[in-house]
């Protein structure tokens, strides 16, 4: 348990219609700030939806707010967001450098990056374990090198709050795992509020402190350790969803 459990985020009687439908009714939740916190829950469930609310990207009737004090200087929280998927043209020239740089610098790329951005740039790629990709083209990257990349582009400002839409989508298992390690590592190294959507519930089981349980509706949501209970993810899921525990070799 860590020691400030104070709310980052408070969602309030939340509910979201786009088109005439409703994807989300009456939501109403706390996140804590310095946490990791798992949204949840099947296909249609609303829980991107729940993230973009979060980043005040679509309309929604309630209310959200950020009680936590946020770094000095700032009058809001600073948002990080990993995208679930970036469509990438895999013969395009672009390099990790020259993606990263293009909120960076103003002058066109093609006349060279300044050195005070490129260290920058190789810093943050640094934390995420990545530095070696500065110079790849980024039609080249796997899946994980990729999410690699958007995760040092969503902390390089130094968020306070980083969201995260199943950023292990498409990854195999073994790279899922140390992406998640990596993660967890980030996050207590850096002190920022973790939110990801994940279906991986073996993933949430061993890093989230916090779980969310979507369908539409708040369908429950405390401790990790508390609410990963098989009757609750029938619940959610239906009756054959169940834990599902990566083998190793020693098994």
């Amino acid at each position: 348990m860590k020691e400030d459990i104070s709310p980052a985020i408070q969602i309030s009687d939340l509910s979201i219609v786009l088109n005439g439908v409703h994807i989300l009714r009456n939501i109403t939740v706390s996140i804590n700030h310095n946490e990791i916190t798992a949204i949840i829950g099947p296909n249609g469930a609303g829980k991107t939806t729940l993230l973009l609310a979060m980043m005040q990207m679509i309309p929604y009737s309630g209310k959200i707010t950020f009680p936590h004090k946020n770094k000095p200087g700032r009058n809001k929280p600073r948002i990080g967001y990993v995208p679930q998927r970036l469509e990438v043209d895999r013969g395009t020239p672009v390099t990790v450098l020259d993606f990263l740089s293009l909120s960076e610098q103003r002058l066109p790329l093609w006349l060279g990056h300044r050195k005070r951005i490129k260290d920058k740039i190789f810093n943050n790629l640094e934390r995420v374990k990545a530095s070696h990709l500065l110079k790849h083209p980024l039609g080249k990257l796997s899946g994980g090198e990729l999410q690699r990349v958007l995760l040092a582009m969503a902390i390089r400002d130094e968020p306070d709050i980083v969201l995260l839409d199943e950023p292990v989508s498409g990854v195999d298992v073994a790279g899922e795992e140390l992406f998640s390690e990596l993660l967890t590592e980030l996050q207590k190294e850096e002190g920022f509020t973790l939110v990801l959507i994940s279906h991986d519930l073996s993933v949430v089981t061993k890093h989230a402190d916090h779980v969310i349980c979507l369908n539409k509706t708040l369908r429950c949501e405390g401790r990790t350790v508390e609410v990963l209970t098989p009757e609750n993810l029938a619940g959610i899921y239906g009756i054959d969803k169940g834990l599902y525990r990566h083998h190793t070799e020693s098994d």
